[in-house]
């Protein structure tokens, strides 16, 4: 007989429902984990892995038209075989979720594949008509795309899906938003050949970053000759003969534009509908599920985690709170995570990474606290592993409490800023000073070493800048 009572069901198999489940597997559990689609959810097979697959090709097919300049001759005349990349991209989300599917069972998770419903306390309904119970159930049902009622999604204009699978090179592209996805999509696009338009509604495109650091990412942008529009709205669209004419508004003036294809990226919105959360005392703003700092939801033995949850919307964040939530059911010791100590990266070109407070937000917090800040600033032009790599364009920026010498945050834009930006990270989590960070010794010759200056900088003592 098929067991049908757990002691933790967990509704997604994202990156917060199957780590999840992994971790309650670990501590002795009895688990089930329902999804609706793929393991993996749409991290691993729609959104984080094959966005940076594709990304990857485009880094290769940028090394290689740049080949000559580091003494390699012949690779000049390269090409994007855009089929190649995509089944490429594929085949790399293929193989993570099958990766998934394994863990799981390896750690004895029963996996059903269907669609949960909240149906009584500690009870769900699937579409398949299986019934569960559990007294623990956590909801790590995601989030999708925005829409947007001027942009209806069809094969003329692409979500986030459409645009990881394309046929062909559109040979103009409007991508509409200018976040971390808008802005990855139009790294890729237009590296493989695309023209392309970049806007959002905001004073600057990656608006949740530091203002600087977004201003640089701009410049570093239309270099590679994306046009960027920023204080800029898609107010109707209509198809073409080959493709689609779209009406903006940038600051009161009323323009046309028309493009081969259209990238939706204007943010997204919580997984929340048909959970039966109506029939509950679960709480929900904005379309996301309010919860406390152990992820429980105002009905008891629900909670609810990663992007349904809300901001910040992360992989990490998810696999993160999904560990302390399994934890805090086991009546271990867990806290709640500090959204200032979460990284956040852009895998565009340049890549872009930040933890903590933006310049801005720390001045305005020193400023109600009666304190000051002191602002740290280094080139990569001034690093030598940099340099030797070609790659000395981008700026490493530290803010740091001119008194206690806290860091309050750290801003990166550079080709490797993701890979970086953890080593601020775990200074932050070890709440190391800014006297801890000089005195730590960086190897030599390393990308590195850059985050040290950045932190000498902030007192005066930068020895290369």
């Amino acid at each position: 007989m098929t067991k049908t009572n757990f002691d933790l069901i967990v509704v997604g198999g994202g990156p917060g429902g199957y780590v999840a489940a992994i971790r309650a597997a670990q501590l002795g559990m009895s688990v089930a984990l329902v999804e609706r689609a793929e393991l993996g959810g749409i991290c691993l097979n729609w959104g984080c892995i094959p966005t940076k697959a594709l990304l990857h090709s485009a880094t290769v097919l940028r090394a290689c038209r740049e080949a000559a300049h580091y003494g390699v001759t012949g690779a000049a005349e390269a090409r994007p075989d855009l089929a190649a990349m995509v089944a490429r991209s594929r085949k790399v989300a293929g193989r993570l979720g099958q990766g998934v599917a394994h863990l799981m069972k390896k750690n004895g998770v029963t996996v059903y594949a269907a669609s949960a419903r909240l149906a009584g306390s500690g009870k769900l309904s699937l579409d398949n008509g299986a019934a569960l119970s559990a007294p623990h159930i956590i909801l790590a049902t995601g989030a999708r795309a925005r829409d947007l009622p001027a942009l209806l999604v069809d094969e003329r204009i692409w979500s986030y899906r459409q645009a990881l699978v394309p046929t062909e090179i559109p040979k103009s592209l409007l991508v509409v938003g200018a976040g971390a996805i808008g802005a990855e999509f139009a790294s890729f696009y237009r590296a493989v050949g695309s023209e392309v338009t970049l806007i959002d509604m905001t004073p600057e495109i990656l608006p949740q970053e530091d203002a600087e650091i977004s201003q640089l990412a701009r410049k570093a942008f239309e270099k590679q000759g994306i046009r960027v529009l920023t204080r800029c709205a898609v107010t109707a669209s209509s198809p073409t003969a080959t493709g689609v004419k779209v009406a903006l508004e940038q600051e009161g003036k009323k323009t046309e534009l028309e493009v081969d294809r259209v990238i939706v990226a204007a943010g997204i919105v919580g997984n929340v509908e048909n959970l039966g959360l109506e029939q509950t005392r679960v709480k929900v703003e904005k379309t996301h599920i309010v919860t406390d700092g152990l992820c429980r939801t105002g009905e008891p033995g629900v909670y609810a985690i990663g992007d349904v949850a809300g901001a910040p919307w992360l992989a990490h964040k998810a696999s993160h709170e999904a560990v302390l939530c399994v934890e805090a059911i086991a009546g271990k010791p867990a806290h709640a995570i500090d959204p200032l100590r979460i990284p956040a990266c852009t895998y565009s070109y340049p890549q872009v990474a930040s933890i903590g407070m933006t310049e801005a937000r720390a001045r305005e917090h020193a400023k109600q606290a009666g304190g000051e800040i002191r602002v740290g600033k280094f080139t990569f032009a001034g690093n030598g592993k940099a340099i030797a790599m070609g790659e000395d364009q981008g700026l490493v920026k530290t803010v740091f409490d001119a008194k206690s010498g806290e860091l309050l945050g750290a801003h990166i834009i550079h080709p490797e800023a993701s890979e970086l930006i953890t080593g601020y990270g775990v200074a932050a989590s070890l709440e190391a000073t800014e006297e801890d960070l000089m005195h730590t010794v960086f190897a030599h010759p390393t990308l590195s070493e850059t985050l040290h200056e950045s932190v000498l900088s902030a007192f005066g003592r930068a020895l290369h800048g």
